[in-house]
């Protein structure tokens, strides 16, 4: 079993603590207009980002999905940067032209986050061949719905990695949904962590809100990857609170495809609650001591958004800067 440090118990719960609160607070500005197009979030899911996250050093690679704020916040990146290119603003991690969807922080090893499902698998995996022709002891590890499990980039970077014994963790982040349907009635198997014997890999399902068990679950999977024994799939369960996605609204409403007794029969087990009452007995922190750090991190957000709000948006003038082809000359 991993040991964990007092100190690193509590930046657990702070991580936990800034990927909810900073959701909770992109979805306030959405409604009122300040962030354009679908906003996604990790509500729910902080312990599945978190526990895994700090299973990985600072220079081990990462790739997420469209649910994408968590994973960077989870990997130790700031939030004012991360915040403005939501608000689309030049300070932002992709100077404002990625937004919600496609958050990349190179400084923490965050390659990219992508609306396209399943696209970050291909990437991860040519992240891992990368560090082992390099010989680097480098692992990769990519988050990705129980939706784009059925996807061709799963079963080929599945395939890939498993032949190539490469440094990568397949973490599916299996909150039960593909956007509204059910994950029983696309998936054949009991388990996606059941299609891992397929390619003579380990497949494991952990719970998803403990974050120490995610965390112990990773750590492995990081030896395994660093001994040259090649890649894991992990299945994670976990569960969103809001909605798939949030459209210029409070995303806490519940759509037709699942019953509220359902949500909060799942807030029982929020993640956050759970470890800070792990926390408390403990003997990590008291009461006060957890309180204490969310006062920290509501002042962290809060500074994120003065930061986004006051930073300027990109200028007209490098519209096209940052392609691959030189713009193009305005025929007159």
């Amino acid at each position: 079993m991993v040991e964990l440090s007092r100190e690193a118990k509590i930046e657990m719960l702070r991580r936990m603590l800034r990927i909810r609160i900073f959701d909770e607070v992109a979805s306030e500005l959405q409604a009122k207009g300040e962030i354009p197009g679908p906003l996604h979030t990790s509500i729910g899911q902080e312990a599945e980002v978190v526990g895994a996250c700090m299973a990985l050093s600072r220079q081990d690679y990462m790739t997420g999905n469209h649910r994408s704020h968590g994973h960077p916040i989870g990997k130790g990146a700031p939030l004012g940067p991360l915040m403005a290119e939501l608000l689309g603003k030049e300070t932002g991690v992709c100077k404002g032209r990625g937004g919600s969807m496609h958050l990349a922080d190179f400084a923490i090893g965050s390659l990219g986050e992508s609306g396209i499902v399943g696209a970050g698998m291909p990437i991860a995996t040519g992240a891992a061949l990368s560090a082992k022709l390099r010989g680097t002891d480098q692992v990769a590890l990519t988050f990705f719905g129980d939706g784009a499990s059925n996807t061709g980039p799963f079963h080929e970077s599945l395939n890939l990695a498993a032949i190539w014994k490469l440094p990568v963790i397949f973490l599916c982040e299996n909150n039960g949904y593909a956007v509204v349907t059910r994950a029983s009635d696309m998936v054949a198997v009991e388990n996606i962590a059941d299609r891992a014997t397929a390619y003579a890999i380990p497949g494991e399902v952990v719970d998803g809100q403990n974050v120490l068990s995610v965390h112990e679950a990773t750590s492995r999977a990081v030896k395994r990857a660093q001994s040259g024994a090649g890649p894991t799939l992990l299945d994670v369960r976990t569960y969103r609170y809001r909605d798939h996605a949030e459209f210029g609204k409070m995303g806490d409403s519940v759509a037709s495809y699942r019953s509220k007794e359902e949500v909060e029969a799942a807030r029982k087990r929020d993640p956050i609650d759970m470890f800070a009452k792990i926390l408390i007995e403990g003997e990590v922190l008291d009461e006060d001591g957890v309180a204490s750090v969310r006062a920290q991190v509501i002042s962290e957000v809060d500074e994120a958004v003065d930061f986004a709000r006051a930073s300027a948006f990109p200028d007209v003038s490098t519209a096209f800067d940052f392609l691959f082809v030189d713009a193009v000359a305005p025929r007159h």
